[in-house]
């Protein structure tokens, strides 16, 4: 993944409207537009403008069906961010976590 399609996901995500379509199309996969600007206190078109957003982004795959798109939500540009930054911090923090745990366990059994 390119460093501007990294930016485009990111930018995408820094919206809580984008990211509540986001929930809402993963929680009813194959939903409308309509199904979910009917979610939202703002204009079908407002709705659409952020849905093309997160197609940009590859967040959001859509599908014609007759008159209507049906949307479903595509996480591989989320995962290749999760295995970028997540998996380095994980085991970052696993470390310290061990650590923590057998100090604990060692000041407790010291008190006994």
């Amino acid at each position: 993944m390119k460093e501007s399609d990294l930016d485009r996901v990111f930018q995408a995500l820094s919206s809580t409207t984008r990211r509540q379509i986001l929930d809402l199309v993963s929680a009813s996969s194959g939903c409308t537009i309509n199904q979910v600007s009917e979610q939202f206190e703002m204009s079908r078109v407002g709705v659409l403008k952020h849905v093309n957003v997160l197609q940009e982004a590859g967040l959001l795959v859509s599908e014609r069906e007759g008159r209507e798109r049906l949307l479903y939500v595509n996480l591989a540009p989320l995962q290749v961010i999760h295995e970028r930054w997540g998996d380095q911090y994980k085991f970052f923090w696993a470390g310290r976590l061990t650590r923590l745990k057998y100090a604990v366990e060692g000041s407790e059994s010291n008190e006994r």
